[in-house]
């Protein structure tokens, strides 16, 4: 196998591959794009930072690729559809910089509590002051970490090793996890509440976009400290800097920004704060983040050379080819399940269940539950997830999976469910192919037939004449169109379950309205991507 490297790896990683006699490997630095161009196709694996983009045109240049190694997290400067679409497997090293990112995080804490660079910016200065650089200890102060991953978990620990009292918010892990680490779990309005500390650790999403804003900042105590080494954006920067202003926060320390390099009024006023600790995105900048990036994707390497699993792969499926011809019907319906369920689910995750019933039972069904995982997994983490990594993320997020089988057939031939459980709740979803087209028969108890759309509403309320007028004239009202709907319910004047698949989709003004409009105890717009 011929490898080239074309940014700068640590040696300790690329070692693990010049010692294997079945690599040829080749350094090459600073290449400019036609250098580049011309001799890519020569190699099969080429090793990458940021530095390198591997494009189309360079795709389409590697004529004998079989992997890009991304040594680092981030595949942005990665066409990762392309390079699917070359049957070219897409590796990055998604953990190498935890530790350090976790590391940084408490040096951040550690040195506003303590005045570290006040001080030492006087001592150099020529100054012996002692008095203005009087600290807070962390020692029996309530702290609150926002997500509970990777970096966070670590963070947790860290803080319980300083004696805090440690709560988490993270609607996306188990229980059982955060029962590992020894922290309690609890809502994100708790943790805005009763902490001194705050710390961030979640992917920036638009689930995450300034979810630490003035509302947020408000109903904080007197006197918090805020800390942000995950992703600028998370927390609103302009209300940062408001309640840093009025005293409402004691401190911050950041080392992510919105804007990097930081560019703004709000952002330069907000880095000279006199309250703020700053650095410039060290938070993986470490010689030990690097080694660790390094041998993961060379560990990968020779994964693919020995014929094994690859943990970190981003694009590819792993099937056994003598059994796609019968699970290839089932793929989409699977993908439609969790497309759909997944939306319904605002708890943490403990257990999902795949069950097939019928035919399908006697056949090899894991492909079909890895995909289903990945599926589900998608919506809940910062990574990709897909059938290679699937149960590797579960399990790293405490997630119990089963699989069951039944060659007793209900009233279908062929029928997948899957149940997801939660504290306090419980998902269930059926489905089956009519005609090679996914259909839904069964929500929760209620005996359901209707196929998925891309927008549809599901609402659940108190069976009584006149509410499904109201439901249209709502919708109606607001250039809604109904294309179809679907009524469950188990006796006559009790709780009614009814879907309805729409033209167009539903806003949360609309949701509200139909909600006290009609008392409904349960109200979910979905958008199923798998419908299109």
């Amino acid at each position: 196998m011929k490898i080239i490297v074309t940014d700068e790896v640590a040696q300790e990683g690329l070692a693990l591959l010049q010692r294997d006699p079945r690599v040829q490997m080749d350094i090459k630095l600073g290449l400019k794009k036609e250098e580049l161009y011309s001799i890519i196709g020569d190699y099969d694996v080429i090793i990458t930072r940021s530095g390198t983009t591997v494009d189309k045109p360079l795709l389409d240049a590697a004529t004998n690729l079989k992997m890009v190694a991304r040594a680092g997290v981030g595949v942005d400067n990665v066409d990762v559809d392309y390079a699917s679409a070359k049957g070219v497997i897409v590796v990055n090293a998604p953990f190498g910089n935890t530790n350090s990112a976790a590391e940084h995080a408490m040096a951040l804490l550690l040195s506003f509590c303590r005045n570290i660079t006040k001080a030492n910016s006087s001592l150099k200065g020529g100054a012996w002051k002692r008095a203005p650089f009087t600290g807070y200890e962390l020692k029996g102060r309530t702290a609150g970490v926002i997500g509970l991953g990777k970096v966070g978990g670590r963070v947790a620990t860290r803080l319980k090793a300083f004696e805090c009292e440690v709560l988490a918010c993270d609607p996306y892990i188990a229980e059982k996890r955060a029962h590992d680490l020894g922290v309690k779990l609890v809502s994100l309005d708790e943790i805005v509440r009763v902490c001194d500390i705050i710390t961030v650790h979640t992917p920036l999403t638009a689930e995450t976009s300034n979810m630490i804003g003035k509302k947020e900042l408000a109903a904080m105590k007197e006197g918090v400290i805020v800390i942000n080494a995950a992703r600028g954006g998370i927390i609103n920067e302009e209300a940062m800097l408001e309640a840093l202003d009025s005293g409402k926060v004691t401190g911050a320390a950041f080392d992510v920004w919105s804007q990097e390099p930081p560019d703004t009024d709000t952002l330069k006023k907000l880095i000279g704060h006199e309250k703020m600790v700053v650095t410039p995105h060290l938070g993986a900048n470490t010689f030990e983040a690097q080694v660790n990036v390094a041998v993961d994707v060379s560990r990968e390497i020779i994964h693919y050379l020995d014929e094994q699993p690859l943990e970190n792969a981003i694009n590819i499926p792993r099937f056994d080819a003598a059994l796609m011809g019968q699970m290839r019907p089932y793929l989409n319906l699977m993908n439609v399940l969790s497309d759909f369920v997944i939306q319904l689910v605002d708890t943490n995750l403990n257990k999902i269940t795949f069950t097939y019933t019928g035919n399908l039972a006697q056949y090899d069904c894991t492909p079909i539950t890895v995909l289903g995982l990945a599926s589900l997994l998608n919506r809940r983490v910062e990574q990709d997830v897909n059938m290679v990594n699937a149960q590797l993320v579960a399990d790293n997020m405490g997630i119990v999976v089963e699989e069951v089988k039944s060659n007793q057939a209900e009233a279908f031939s062929n029928m997948i469910t899957i149940a997801i459980e939660g504290p306090g709740e419980k998902r269930l979803i059926s489905g089956t192919l009519f005609e090679g087209i996914p259909r839904i028969v069964k929500l929760r108890d209620y005996q359901m037939d209707f196929r998925p759309e891309e927008h549809m509403l599901l609402m659940a309320y108190g069976d009584r004449p006149g509410i499904i007028g109201k439901i249209g004239t709502i919708l109606g009202t607001h250039e809604i169109n109904i294309a179809s709907m679907n009524l469950g319910r188990r006796e006559k004047k009790g709780e009614a379950m009814v879907i309805l698949s729409l033209d167009s989709a539903v806003t949360p003004e609309v949701v509200e309205e139909v909600r006290g409009a009609t008392d409904a105890t349960f109200v979910k717009p979905l958008y199923l991507v798998t419908a299109k």
